[in-house]
């Protein structure tokens, strides 16, 4: 009984090296909207293939910065890498009417989704934006990085190649 009671509290607090829960970095069921205003859940936007998702706001001028330094290189990396390249804006209700506009005029070619209330965020623990995240296809967070400086997407290439890889 002792050792039962043992092995069912390795699993239950996962300290067996090489066990994982999967909950801990999956996407959690939060629902967020689309550009057309449906609401799905976070769970359910990644397809089988390894995801990049970066939260910004129309407001924020290093996620705008961020998201067009990745759209001009975004034809190459479609053709080297089969992945999704997913957006969440954090504008607010007040402000989320401007999203579909400014993305239109930026020519950004991307899966876009609203965060009104920036809960998802929250249950990412992005603490700020521009945020970007990067899934393996397996769904499990593999990197992550705040903020944005010029070069910032060549650090997410070569992530980008070190998951497609395996």
């Amino acid at each position: 009984m002792k050792y039962f009671i043992a092995v069912c509290l390795v699993f239950t607090f996962n300290v067996l090296p090489g066990f994982s829960q999967s909950k801990k970095t999956d996407l959690p069921g939060i629902d967020i909207k689309t550009l057309d205003g449906k609401w799905v859940s976070a769970k359910t936007i990644q397809k089988d293939k390894p995801m990049v998702i970066s939260f910004w706001a129309t407001w924020c001028k290093p996620c705008v910065r961020e998201l067009d330094a990745i759209r001009d290189v975004l034809p190459d990396w479609n053709d080297e890498f089969d992945f999704q390249m997913v957006t969440v804006s954090v504008d607010d209700s007040r402000s989320e009417h401007r999203v579909a506009p400014f993305v239109k005029a930026r020519e950004w070619n991307y899966e876009f989704y609203l965060d009104p209330n920036s809960e998802l965020k929250r249950a990412l623990n992005a603490p700020t934006v521009p945020h970007t995240f990067l899934y393996n296809k397996k769904g499990k967070l593999v990197w992550q990085h705040s903020g944005f400086t010029e070069g910032d997407e060549d650090e997410l290439y070569e992530k980008l190649l070190e998951v497609t890889k395996k």
